[in-house]
C-alpha cells in the first residue's frame, strides 16, 4: 500500500502525466506533489482545483437519489479538458473526513485519458494516508 510520495510517483508514470498532487479540498492545500504545475506553482494549483473539487463533492446536483451526505463525496472523480491537456481529479475515500482528491494534470496528445482514470482509481483505493 502506496503513501503519498510513491502514489505520486506511479501517477508520473503514466504515460503524457505533467504533474500530480494530492490535495486537501477543504483548506486547499497540497498534501504532496510532482512534476510540473500548470501554473508553475503547486500551491496555487492546490488552491484552485480544491474549489473546484468542493463545488463537485459539496453540491447535491451531482449526488444520486437516496445518498446522503455520510456517504462521502458523491462524485469520483472530475475531468477538464484544456486545449493542451486534461486535469483529472479522483477524490480518495479515507477512514477520518474524505476531503483529499488526486490531481492528475496530463498532455493532450500523448495521455491516455482512460487509463489515467483507471490507475487514479487503483490508486486511490490502495493510498494509505495518516
Amino acid at each position: 500500500m502506496p503513501g503519498i510520495d510513491e502514489c505520486l510517483l506511479e501517477a508520473m508514470a503514466l504515460p503524457g502525466a505533467r504533474g500530480a498532487s494530492l490535495v486537501d479540498w477543504t483548506s486547499g492545500l497540497a498534501l504532496g506533489t510532482a512534476g510540473d504545475s500548470p501554473v508553475g506553482d503547486h500551491e496555487t494549483t492546490a488552491a484552485e482545483t480544491a474549489e473546484l473539487a468542493r463545488s463537485a463533492a459539496e453540491f447535491d446536483t451531482f449526488a444520486a437519489a437516496g445518498e446522503s451526505a455520510g456517504d462521502g463525496p458523491p462524485v469520483e472523480d472530475l475531468i477538464v479538458t484544456t486545449r493542451a491537456g486534461y486535469h483529472v481529479l479522483r477524490f480518495v475515500e479515507t477512514s477520518f473526513d474524505s476531503s483529499v482528491f488526486l490531481h492528475l494534470w496530463l498532455d493532450r496528445d500523448t495521455g491516455n485519458l482512460a487509463l489515467a482514470r483507471l490507475r487514479l482509481r487503483d490508486l486511490a483505493e490502495r493510498l494509505v494516508l495518516g
